[in-house]
């Protein structure tokens, strides 16, 4: 099989950075089901086991414990009952290592995380859009000619 062309598009390829529109009205539903799989998936890929990922959630928002119990309601898609708090979900972030987290609750707005050198990647991105509009505005500029008026030397 030869090599494919590097300039040809892989047909199913996704996104690295997919642009979203915001839902118009959240399923609440459909959403707390997202979060729950998002968070097992987090735990299952996650190199500590569910006691240890309580207790380091714990240590990070300073409390005497988290339970393994509150965990698995988290996560428990038939657990209506317990949704996570934004707090308790920034310590579950940081107690898995799972950032891509942040990216699955803020996609419902529209929105995609950028995470550590993503943004910095964004930010070239802007600059050089930004350099083609100034180089743009000084060809517009150039293309006029300059003429100077004496200013008188004393």
């Amino acid at each position: 099989m030869s090599k494919p062309d590097p300039s040809q598009l892989d047909f199913f390829a996704h996104p690295v950075f997919p642009v979203r529109d915001g839902a118009k009205q959240v399923d609440i539903d459909r959403y707390r089901a997202k979060i729950k799989r998002a968070m097992a998936r987090a735990i299952r890929e996650c190199d500590y086991d569910r006691p240890t990922i309580a207790a380091r959630m714990a240590h990070y928002l300073g409390l005497p414990n988290v339970s393994k119990a509150t965990l698995d309601a988290y996560t428990a898609e038939s657990r209506n009952g317990h949704d996570v708090t934004l707090i308790r979900f920034t310590a579950f972030v940081h107690a898995t290592g799972a950032l891509w987290l942040w990216d699955e609750v803020a996609s419902v707005q529209g929105v995609t995380v950028l995470i550590g050198d993503e943004a910095r990647l964004a930010e070239i991105s802007r600059l050089r859009q930004e350099r083609k509009r100034i180089e743009a505005e000084i060809r517009r500029q150039s293309a006029r000619p300059v003429t100077l008026v004496s200013r008188g030397r004393s």
